[in-house]
């Protein structure tokens, strides 16, 4: 007898082994059901699903999450990483508010152009809370895709993902593609996972060829690998005697864009040069802490804080233009102006918070 088709057991795999009861299931509206693929890219279920929580009991609706602040919305998006994905959520809900009435359009091609969203999260939007079938390919799909046919080439390469494409139109079915979607990026997260694949438990291991051929560990292919370039910076940890530190605003675009962090220098000389001459700081005892290490997508950071006291009491001095001084006397977030805090400076905060008063 021959085996049931790719997605019937898939869907079968998934009524006794998949994940029903994760937060954005429940009354899986577009909303919802974007602000979750938003938030799971690239970042395990187990981290989003606080974060989600928070998220949804500050802004239940797309039109609350419109009207607020984009210091409010990093603040919740803080050690979530990967804060465009914050910026593009704020400005594609204005978008859907003021351009579709709070609605979220119904074709892939009208939601893949509103920002941050690609054609795999519309396509799960579109499955999963609108009753439109359309195909996703998310890194989860890529890869039981790429072993269960051993096709070769870096998933996002254009000659890779075009046919990766057409494979997940040709696969997804005609009716429940809504739990079939849910279904493939559970197999991918719990039993065809990047590294160990469980395939003794997986429907699709009899006519998998990278499983029929020992090859798991080699499917997807990564991307040709490229040396980091490596950068290093010194942070300013200006701390004044009543107990808070010197934060400025960084631009809404690039590294950290819109959040709060230390001020940057390329030397120690700059940032004792700034401290005597913005900060009215004579003879500043600049106390360098160890280097951190921070990676990003395509550089590693070197950050080494010094820590400064500033003693002039002056509110000209006190708060420059798009700066701020932010309370310790409590752990970063909780107290005061609610601030999107970039993750190693919320660390850095936490550390002068425990050390003693100066």
């Amino acid at each position: 007898m021959p085996a049931p088709d790719f997605a019937t057991r898939v869907l079968q795999w998934f009524a006794h082994s998949g994940r029903h009861h994760l937060p954005w299931q429940e009354s899986p509206s577009p909303y919802r059901v974007w602000v979750s693929e938003i938030m799971l890219q690239q970042t395990q279920v187990a981290t989003v699903i606080p974060y989600f929580q928070r998220f949804m009991a500050h802004y239940p609706a797309v039109e609350d999450l419109a009207t607020a602040q984009l210091d409010e919305v990093l603040h919740l998006w803080t050690g979530l990483g990967y804060y465009a994905r914050a910026r593009n959520l704020h400005r594609c809900a204005q978008i859907v508010q003021a351009d579709h009435q709070g609605v979220f359009p119904r074709t892939v091609e009208d939601l893949s152009a509103l920002p941050g969203i690609g054609r795999s999260t519309a396509g799960a939007i579109l499955s999963l809370a609108c009753g439109v079938r359309a195909p996703i390919l998310d890194g989860n799909v890529k890869r039981v895709l790429c072993r269960h046919q051993a096709i070769e080439g870096w998933p996002d390469a254009p000659k890779t993902l075009k046919p990766l494409w057409a494979l997940a139109e040709t696969l997804t079915p005609a009716q429940a593609f809504a739990p079939y979607t849910q279904a493939m990026m559970d197999l991918g997260a719990t039993v065809c996972t990047r590294s160990k694949p469980d395939c003794a438990r997986c429907p699709l291991n009899q006519d998998c060829q990278a499983c029929q051929q020992g090859r798991q560990s080699e499917f997807p292919q990564r991307k040709p690998a490229r040396s980091k370039p490596q950068r290093s910076t010194y942070m300013l940890m200006g701390c004044n005697r009543q107990g808070e530190v010197l934060l400025e605003q960084r631009p809404a675009t690039g590294i950290w864009g819109g959040l709060w962090s230390f001020r940057e220098f390329d030397s120690l000389e700059a940032l004792e040069g700034y401290c005597q001459q913005a900060l009215g700081v004579a003879k500043p005892e600049l106390q360098a802490w160890p280097q951190v290490k921070h990676s990003f997508s395509h550089f590693d950071l070197s950050i080494t804080p010094v820590e400064v006291t500033v003693d002039t009491p002056l509110r000209a001095v006190m708060e420059p233009a798009g700066a701020l001084w932010y309370p310790l006397q409590a752990k970063p977030g909780t107290s005061g102006k609610a601030v999107g805090l970039a993750a190693p400076v919320k660390t850095l905060l936490t550390q002068l918070a425990m050390r003693p008063a100066i």
